[in-house]
């Protein structure tokens, strides 16, 4: 089912260009009547692009669809694919029945028109990889989650010290057991959105009791950042945005010279559904 009406949502607050190469910064919060959802995102180019080739939700809707995507192949096209991709997933899912049929299709869509708006205009590649999750239930309980490509959704959960949960399964060469092109590498992204290449996009259905969190980001913070250290970033005290941008510039100081991205949602009960957890907890994969 797809998540119910939600009764509020906050505005969003200013941009804040202090992190790593003027990261852009953003949070959200929605309402439900029986959870809260904090969102927040920071997003900052890295020292091989002239411009920040990742993309992500504007974080400025009280729907609970949040997308993180990585434009592939360098340049203007690569920039236009991420958020051409980030724009038809919100316009085709965002009041759409959240099932995995409806997402496969939507992603499936964009590929082919993301494909076709890029050689309209030229000859050159360009395409994305992404990750997204939607609530699908009233409660914002039970999530779906969708990805091709290598950006990555972990979830965080209460334990002091234990590291993130990795939801999601890179599409890599060497995970598909497919040869990379000349001078590519195994660990080179074999799937994406925009050239054609896939045909049935990576879904699963993941639960989220109250205070665990979701971390949708690009492999330019996956790749210098382990799941400890996610874990520990985003169970600081520090405001949800504080720590996108702390994980950014984590990755950053150990090694990342590519876009970073790093999208958080964080689910808190209220009220009567608060105290009935303590009772009971949701079942997960």
């Amino acid at each position: 089912m797809s998540a119910g009406p939600l009764q509020t949502a906050e505005p969003l607050r200013s941009s804040d260009m202090q992190a790593r190469r003027a990261s852009l910064v953003c949070e959200i919060a929605i309402v439900a009547p029986s959870a809260r959802l904090d969102a927040a995102v920071a997003s900052s180019p890295g020292t091989r692009h002239r411009v920040n080739e990742d993309c992500h939700s504007a974080l400025d809707s009280d729907v609970p669809l949040f997308v993180v995507a990585d434009g592939v192949g360098g340049g203007a096209m690569a920039s236009r694919a991420s958020r051409q991709l980030v724009a038809q997933l919100h316009a085709g899912l965002a009041h759409a029945h959240i099932d995995d049929e409806t997402v496969r299709r939507t992603l499936l869509d964009a590929d082919h028109e993301i494909r076709a708006s890029i050689a309209s205009r030229t000859p050159a590649a360009g395409a994305a990889t992404v990750a997204l999750c939607a609530a699908t239930d009233a409660s914002l309980a039970r999530w779906l989650i969708a990805w091709v490509g290598d950006c990555r959704v972990y979830r965080v959960r209460g334990a002091d010290d234990a590291p993130a949960d990795l939801l999601t399964v890179d599409d890599t060469y060497r995970q598909l057991g497919e040869r990379p092109p000349s001078g590519g590498s195994p660990d080179d992204p074999a799937r994406m959105i925009g050239n054609g290449a896939i045909d049935s996009p990576n879904v699963r259905h993941v639960a989220l009791l109250g205070g665990e969190m979701l971390v949708l980001c690009s492999d330019g913070v996956h790749r210098h950042a382990e799941p400890t250290v996610i874990g520990r970033v985003f169970r600081g005290a520090t405001p949800l945005a504080h720590r996108c941008k702390e994980l950014i510039a984590f990755a950053g100081a150990h090694g990342s010279h590519d876009d970073a991205t790093v999208l958080v949602v964080r689910r808190t009960e209220r009220g009567r559904a608060q105290a009935q957890s303590s009772n009971s907890e949701i079942a997960k994969p």
